[in-house]
Formats: C-alpha cells, structure tokens, sequence
C-alpha cells in the first residue's frame, strides 16, 4: 500500500491532560513532563515509559531519548488504546478504560515543517519506538516504507509490530498544530468543548466511535 499524500499523525491522551496541554499550549515529551508538576492521568505503560526515557535513543542522534520526544501513531485505534480498553496488561497502571481517552490529530507535514523551522529534531519509525530494536527514518521520501496496510488495519493481530509505527519530534508539539481532537462519547465532547473555550483557534470536536474498541 502507498504511502498516504496528505499522511494525519494522532497523539492519545486523558481527558483531564486537556488543560494542562491548553495552559502549556504544548503537548510535552515525557521527560518535559517529569521536570514540571503537569496534572492529568498517566495512561502509559511506566515500564516501557522509563525505557524510554533512559536506555532508547534514536540511531542518528544518539543524544536523543525517544522519552525526550512527543509521540505520534500514524492512525486511530491503536494497539495501545485496544491494551487500555482491555485492560487486563500486568504492566499498565491505567484501569480507566477507553471511554476519557482522547485523539489529538494532526497533519505529518506540517508537522515536520514546524520542527525545521525551530530547529527541532523528528524521526519516524517504522514499529514501536519503545522495542529495544526498531528501525528509524529521518526523511519524508522514506515514507513508503512504513507498512501502511498495517497501519490502517482493523484486525492488526498478525501486523501488530507495524501497526505501532511512530512519529517522533523533540521535547514539544505545539496545540495550534493540533486540527482535531476525537472522542468516545457526548459526555466528553461536552468537556472537551469547555477547556477549549477562549483559547482562540479551536481544533475541530468530533465524536469519533471508529476511532475506538
């Protein structure tokens, strides 16, 4: 499958993250995240987080945790929503269910022009950035490579490594990048629509069942 023309990145969170994000006007690595008192809930792995932050770098810039960078699938309805609406993994902490997760989308491209214009650092991968071994790109016109049919796949059991390919950029992703926002029910689309009051440029609400499990 080819590589998407206009490819959207999507980046989960808690809910209750939401004004911690609109007051930084930032989405933060994690490690930003450990240096600041940032409420919200932790919905990751901790095991897989401190790997992150403190054994994995990326190969070209071997000063560069993937924990000191903001993550991105390259799709919806994730392998690791599916583990947080399971919730039966020893290693996730997080028993809250999907239902207060949300979906910041976000154009790839725009979101590489931003990281050159302010000198920041971004990589893709081609699995999950959290494994001890995974291949990385550094370059748009690598693209193809990802397996897409993976990435886009409903039933993902036999591609599952593909499915968790990433997109990376150092330290911060800015909130006026973020062109939409999905959620599971009305309940959060309603509490979603009150933190963003009066932060100016809105991202698109929209309730999004096909996003989730």
């Amino acid at each position: 499958m080819r590589a998407p023309l206009n490819p959207k990145i999507y980046h989960i969170v808690h809910v209750d993250r939401l004004p911690s994000i609109v007051a930084e006007g930032s989405l933060l690595s994690d490690a930003e995240i450990g240096r600041r008192t940032s409420g919200g809930t932790t919905i990751g792995m901790s095991s897989i987080k401190q790997r992150r932050l403190n054994e994995l770098c990326l190969e070209r810039y071997p000063d560069l945790h993937v924990g000191e960078c903001v993550p991105f699938y390259f799709s919806p309805r994730s392998v690791m929503l599916y583990l947080i609406h399971i919730g039966n993994h020893d290693g996730l902490d997080y028993q809250g269910g999907q239902g207060n997760i949300i979906h910041l989308e976000a154009d790839l491209k725009q979101a590489v022009s931003w990281a050159e214009t302010q000198g920041r650092r971004w990589a893709f991968t081609l699995s999950n950035a959290g494994a001890y071994y995974v291949e990385s790109r550094y370059d748009l016109a690598h693209l193809h490579e990802i397996d897409w049919a993976a990435v886009n796949a409903q039933n993902w059991k036999r591609c599952k490594e593909g499915k968790q390919a990433e997109f990376l950029i150092e330290q911060q992703f800015p909130l006026e990048l973020v062109s939409r926002i999905g959620v599971h029910s009305q309940r959060v689309h309603r509490q979603v629509l009150e933190i963003l009051q009066g932060i100016g440029q809105n991202p698109i609400v929209e309730l999004r069942p096909e996003w989730y499990y």
